[in-house]
């Protein structure tokens, strides 16, 4: 299997290491659009490092969710690789790339999808047990979660009892309860008011940081984009710097 050196050292006087969790080489995707081809994605390249957040600004009809799709082995390119922890995942089987989502990237959409008929905790332990992890063990993580998103007294409250923001704070709290390697987030305070926004970004961006994963959030509110310590876009296909 293809492994890619998934560590760059910086230019510097300390010559300062960083691994790169996520990486796209050459990814292309095109859609039939009638009788033609439409392209999407036209040779991306994009490096995401361990610890850092980076804003995908881009306007809707540009790629973003195939781009993220692609990134979270939910869909496979027409060509070119995508290598997480190094490993190369694109020529893997379906069974291979469903392992590596489950324990290396976690979700976050801008809707919760939290499963109505459980608690905060219950829906932070379970993706645990699925993995393995004994109920107590889990229940224990789950809670340890809540506490750092200050969720705690919400423990035994189930969805439909928690506010717009205190649903997506369990969503985050879920989506690293296995310790992914990288974190995708789509939109992910995109229904909520500015001030609740901000306050479930502080509460993302203090997890990312605490657990050093990586975290790759697509956003149209550019004040958010701005704390954060990159911004891309996409342009003809291809990512861009801002």
């Amino acid at each position: 299997m293809m492994k890619a050196s998934n560590t760059v050292k910086s230019a510097g006087a300390e010559q300062e290491e960083r691994v790169v969790a996520l990486s796209l080489r050459g990814v292309y995707r095109t859609f039939s659009e009638g009788h033609g081809q439409l392209e999407i994605l036209k040779g991306v390249d994009l490096d995401l490092y361990e610890g850092e957040v980076v804003a995908l600004v881009a306007p809707s009809g540009t790629g973003k969710s195939t781009l993220m799709h692609i990134a979270g082995l939910l869909e496979k390119p027409d060509a070119g690789e995508v290598y997480v922890g190094g490993k190369a995942c694109s020529s893997l089987t379906d069974d291979e790339r469903t392992y590596i989502r489950r324990n290396e990237v976690g979700f976050v959409y801008q809707f919760h999808h939290l499963l109505p008929e459980f608690t905060a905790q219950e829906n932070i332990a379970l993706p645990q047990m699925i993995r393995g992890l004994g109920k107590p063990e889990a229940d224990e993580r789950a809670l340890q979660l809540l506490k750092y998103m200050r969720l705690e007294n919400r423990a035994e409250h189930r969805p439909s009892e928690l506010s717009g923001g205190e649903q997506q704070r369990v969503a985050i709290a879920r989506a690293v309860a296995n310790a992914p390697r990288v974190l995708l987030a789509d939109e992910p305070t995109g229904n909520l008011d500015p001030k609740t926004s901000h306050y479930v970004f502080d509460a993302l961006q203090a997890l990312v940081r605490a657990s050093r994963v990586t975290a790759l959030l697509a956003t149209h509110n550019l004040e958010l984009a701005a704390l954060m310590d990159r911004r891309i876009t996409i342009s003809d296909g291809k990512i861009v710097e801002i």
